[in-house]
Parts: structure tokens; C-alpha cells; sequence
């Protein structure tokens, strides 16, 4: 009984297979990390489009920030919360990658998860004197733009290029150094 239980487990995720791991939606992304991979690249035909990114300002009460507003930049989005040790290490090269690359076409934006209230969010982006804007994301609806991400997956950073389609995960806290090359690339793209 066992066996066969195990063996239609293996048909049916094998039937939902498309190869290469890869997941086909229509043209939107989901998430898949191939091999259990924590740094992730995409080819331009390989990029999926992310739709819906959208939620509430961590900082400016009553303002909503969608993916929008960021037309035609190369979007660097980190899964970040405040209760996260990694986090306080990597806010300040998320700065970094702002202050460099911003005024060229890159926005950092952070995703604020798992805080019960905003005050600490807004604590640790104010005393780190992060200018980048952040969604308050208690619910984890903001999360469901990216489709079958693991919500256990913080930090994470998630580098979008100007379509807004998925150029690069990195599942693990980054430095500048790991991110700057890349955006550098996405911007000198057509």
C-alpha cells in the first residue's frame, strides 16, 4: 500500500513537470529552485513576468506602493523583517546598492514579513537610515505576486529587470558586491 502511494506521488508531480524544473503559467513567474539552489539566474528568454507586486507603505501611513511606480527600472526587492539577524547586515549593502545604482535606473524596494506590528519595521529601517522604500507585508498577500515562493525564505532578494521579469533570486542574506554586478548587467540591456 505504501508503494503504491509513493509510486502515484512520483507520477503526478512527474505529470506537472515541464523540464528543467522550469514552471510554465502563461508567461508569469513562479517560483522554482532548481537542485535546491540559493542563487538563481534567469536568460532573458528563460524571464517570467511578475504581475500584482503591490501593498502597503512601511513608512508613508495610507500610501500604497505597486510595482508601478517603478516603470522601466531594474527593481532589486528584498524579503527582509526586522526580527531577522541576517537582515541588519544586509540592510545598509541594500543602501549601498541604492545610493550607487539608483540614480542610473535601479530601485531597491523591501518587503517587510512576519512582524505582528509596523513599529519595529519602521524602527530598524529609521535607525539604519534606509531611504529605499519598504512594503508592510503582515498578511503575506504582497509575497503572493511571486508564486509559490517559500515564505520561510528570509532574507531573500529578488532582482527584477526593466520588464519587471525575474532576472535573479538570491535565497541568502547579499552584499553589494553580490548584487551590483548584476544590476549593472540588467541596465545595460535594450
Amino acid at each position: 500500500m505504501k508503494a503504491v502511494a509513493l509510486l502515484a506521488s512520483a507520477l503526478v508531480l512527474a505529470g506537472c513537470s515541464t523540464g528543467k524544473d522550469a514552471v510554465a503559467t502563461g508567461g508569469e513567474f513562479q517560483f522554482v529552485a532548481p537542485d535546491g539552489q540559493v542563487r538563481i539566474r534567469y536568460s532573458g528568454d528563460e524571464r517570467k513576468v511578475v504581475k500584482g507586486l503591490s501593498g502597503p507603505s512601511l513608512l508613508e501611513d495610507g500610501k500604497t506602493i505597486s510595482i508601478e511606480d517603478f516603470a522601466g527600472k531594474v527593481l532589486v526587492v528584498n524579503i527582509w523583517g526586522s526580527w531577522c539577524p541576517p537582515c541588519r547586515t544586509e540592510a545598509p549593502e541594500l543602501q549601498k546598492v541604492q545610493d550607487e545604482s539608483g540614480p542610473a535606473g535601479v530601485q531597491v524596494l523591501g518587503i517587510d514579513v512576519k512582524e505582528h506590528s509596523p513599529e519595529p519595521a519602521r524602527d530598524f529601517a529609521v535607525d539604519r537610515k534606509l531611504t529605499y522604500p519598504s512594503i508592510y507585508d503582515d498578511s503575506g498577500r504582497t509575497l503572493l505576486a511571486f508564486k509559490g515562493y517559500p515564505p520561510n525564505a528570509v532574507p531573500s532578494t529578488i532582482i527584477l529587470d526593466k520588464r519587471h521579469r525575474v532576472a535573479a533570486i538570491f535565497l541568502e542574506g547579499v552584499l553589494a558586491s553580490d548584487l551590483t554586478p548584476v544590476v549593472e548587467e540588467l541596465l545595460a540591456e535594450a
